[in-house]
């Protein structure tokens, strides 16, 4: 009786164990086939994203050459229509914001989509402003070509009316010729300048017409300004242009001028010209010259714009996706930058770090331009990051911002060789000493390091483009004042009790 009840409990336990290890099996074969249909699924997904964003970036490049060529066509001809260049100022928005996507993402994919690369051993560059995640890129790749697709809509459309707009004549020496001497961008408001030039309406009282363009410093005014006064249109329409000094207007120059249509472009440095002053001078110009006369204002002063008859023109600093392709054309020249894919990354890193600043993108693309090496590239990199940290460690400015305010700049780290003393940057103007007061040398002379700085000289840049403007500054090595030591305090304050 006990055996039989013993048995039936063991035949039960064993049924129990059997249904459980079955349901533990089962739950353990769904578990496992669940994780590798997750694993396929992730595989597939990560495989179509690759394959998306190599056919995202393909498509990119594509449509960015089709509208390349619409807004360069655009740039040749006189287009008097404000709808079409609000047009016209959207495609080249949206064009170089598509380069911006392509030039990021181009050359990572091309070095294996990594943050860094490396230079030499363990040495390694770290890249900012991109996201090494696979998903983030096709997202961002995704959006810059849906971005584009959108300024597309109404193409046909302005292509159909650029068709009627008057071609602009090319000169033999035309700046598609160049590399780095001709104006980059600024299309628009070189349109919208020459139609108010052009125009033949003026006040009652036949005073001329004024047009105020105002922009910060250092930011091409003069050269946009010179870019107006070459247009064959506007050199046709007025019989003398002359360039005045804002100190000028108070003791004006009767002989320089003609009864003739005059431009006069006025440079105003500094905004302490009262209204009776301008008004004299304007009311003086109605005698001097002849009927159709303008007046161009150029200043950086907001309150200068009061003076104007019409809307003032603004010159704004290049977007950061308009100077990263600048600095990315000047810096490769005639070479293809996909050739170099790291040497891209450098110099938009670079290009990122230098916020903005045309002088830097002058000497920096120039240099770089005659030497395409990694490590020539990521030399010029470091110094300029080793200065940019310097200074903001010190004034918490950038050099940018410090050198347009006319402030001290530590350039130390351009010259090893001065470690024992600090080298400062003093913006002396647009002037030089003279001749014989002290070395002159270049920005490529200290950045190179191929010479050995004095304790004293003059750093100078000139500008490739009218009206030529040169920038001097003096640097000076400086011996920094050691604080005293513990000891030496301890001792001097004995010496004092």
């Amino acid at each position: 009786m006990c055996s039989s009840r013993a048995n039936t409990r063991t035949v039960v336990a064993g049924s129990k164990k059997t249904h459980m290890d079955i349901a533990l099996s089962a739950v353990a074969s769904e578990l496992v086939s669940r994780l590798v249909s997750y694993a396929i699924s992730k595989f597939r997904e990560r495989a179509c994203l690759y394959l998306s964003r190599e056919q995202n970036l393909e498509s990119l490049r594509r449509l960015l050459l089709r509208i390349h060529a619409v807004v360069e066509e655009a740039e040749g001809r006189y287009i008097a229509n404000s709808r079409m260049l609000a047009q016209l100022r959207m495609l080249t928005e949206a064009i170089y914001q598509g380069y911006h996507v392509l030039d990021t993402y181009g050359p990572l994919e091309q070095i294996g989509f990594r943050a860094q690369i490396e230079v030499s051993g363990s040495d390694t560059i770290n890249f900012s402003g991109f996201s090494s995640s696979s998903t983030a890129v096709g997202r961002e790749v995704q959006s810059a070509l849906q971005k584009l697709e959108a300024a597309t809509g109404e193409m046909t459309e302005f292509i159909a009316l650029l068709t009627g707009c008057e071609r602009m004549s090319r000169n033999p020496y035309s700046p598609y010729l160049h590399i780095d001497n001709f104006m980059f961008g600024r299309q628009v408001e070189r349109q919208h300048v020459i139609n108010v030039l052009m125009q033949d309406s003026y006040l009652l009282n036949k005073v001329p017409t004024v047009l105020p363009i105002i922009g910060g410093c250092r930011v091409g005014k003069k050269t946009f300004a010179w870019s107006v006064c070459s247009d064959e249109r506007i050199r046709s329409r007025f019989s003398s242009i002359i360039h005045v000094n804002g100190c000028e207007i108070r003791t004006i120059d009767h002989r320089r001028f003609s009864n003739v249509r005059t431009l006069v472009i006025v440079e105003l440095q500094s905004d302490d010209v009262d209204d009776k002053e301008w008004y004299e001078f304007h009311s003086l110009l109605l005698t001097l010259t002849g009927a159709g006369s303008k007046v161009v204002i150029i200043s950086r002063f907001e309150r200068l714009a009061r003076f104007g008859t019409v809307n003032l023109v603004r010159i704004n600093s290049l977007s950061q996706e308009e100077y990263s392709y600048l600095f990315k054309v000047l810096s490769f020249g005639s070479s293809d930058p996909a050739d170099h894919p790291r040497l891209a990354l450098i110099g938009k890193e670079l290009a990122t770090m230098m916020k903005g600043s045309l002088v830097h993108l002058s000497v920096y693309s120039s240099m770089l331009r005659s030497n395409l090496n990694v490590q020539f590239w990521i030399r010029v990199l470091k110094l300029y990051r080793a200065v940019m940290e310097a200074n903001l460690s010190i004034s918490g400015e950038h050099p940018r911002a410090l050198l347009d305010r006319g402030s001290t700049v530590d350039i130390t780290a351009f010259s090893p060789s001065s470690s024992s003393s600090r080298l400062r940057l003093l913006v002396g103007g647009k002037h030089s000493s003279g001749p014989g007061e002290l070395p002159r040398m270049t920005f490529g002379d200290i950045i190179a390091g191929s010479v050995v700085l004095p304790m004293k000289f003059e750093l100078v840049w000139e500008s490739r483009l009218p009206p030529y403007t040169v920038i001097s500054a003096t640097c000076v090595a400086e011996k920094p004042e050691h604080p005293a030591s513990p000891r030496m305090k301890r001792r001097r304050l004995g010496m004092s009790q």
